[in-house]
């Protein structure tokens, strides 16, 4: 068989369509960590995003015949994968128990953001990721989490409230989780990708 990866995708879903299993192949190869990337960000559980990226996987597998070669295949499987994580936040809206996991998922992200972060502090990923916050974001931060000044000594250091010195720490631990993560994920991506 030719090459598949030189085929544009186009292409891919029309041998898809004829149940191609090479082709399904290139096109999970092809997409396979663009989607966990997004749908980590969407349901911020690396867990359930494999979860969700496997199902998506099968269900283009199980619809293959109804493809359309002449439509974005890119655009397709981000919508599908969107549309499967609104239906999955809108049955947890009534399920009180699957809400409740969600919510102890959300809790227990918060709590680890600071370890992540310490984990991550060696690194040249959380240096990058500090330098990118905006000025006052990035002296509270560094004076606060890297000097451990206290929420007072900043506060009065800076002349600001102690409240916009633990909304700017809430802030630059939510970017900084959110960044250490992508490039984590980016590195996995590259590694699995230079190690077939």
């Amino acid at each position: 068989m030719a090459n598949l990866k030189i085929y544009g995708d186009d292409e891919l879903v029309s041998l898809l369509k004829q149940g191609s299993e090479p082709a399904f192949i290139e096109l999970y190869d092809r997409y396979k960590f663009r989607i966990l990337g997004n749908l980590v960000k969407l349901l911020r559980s690396e867990d359930l995003a494999l979860e969700f990226s496997q199902e998506l996987f099968m269900k283009i597998w199980d619809t293959r015949a109804m493809l359309d070669p002449d439509k974005s295949f890119r655009s397709y499987i981000f919508r599908i994968s969107e549309n499967m994580v609104m239906d999955f936040f809108r049955k947890a809206a009534r399920d009180k128990k699957l809400h409740a996991c969600l919510m102890e998922i959300q809790t227990e992200l918060y709590s680890h953001i600071e370890e992540d972060i310490i984990d991550a502090q060696e690194s040249q990923l959380f240096r990058d990721a500090v330098a990118l916050l905006p000025p006052q974001r990035r002296q509270v931060f560094t004076l606060c989490k890297l000097e451990g000044k206290s929420y007072h000594e900043v506060s009065e250091l800076l002349g600001i409230s102690t409240s916009t010195v633990s909304d700017h720490l809430l802030k630059a631990n939510r970017f900084l989780k959110q960044q250490i993560k992508e490039g984590l994920l980016l590195s996995v991506a590259v590694l699995t990708f230079f190690s077939f």
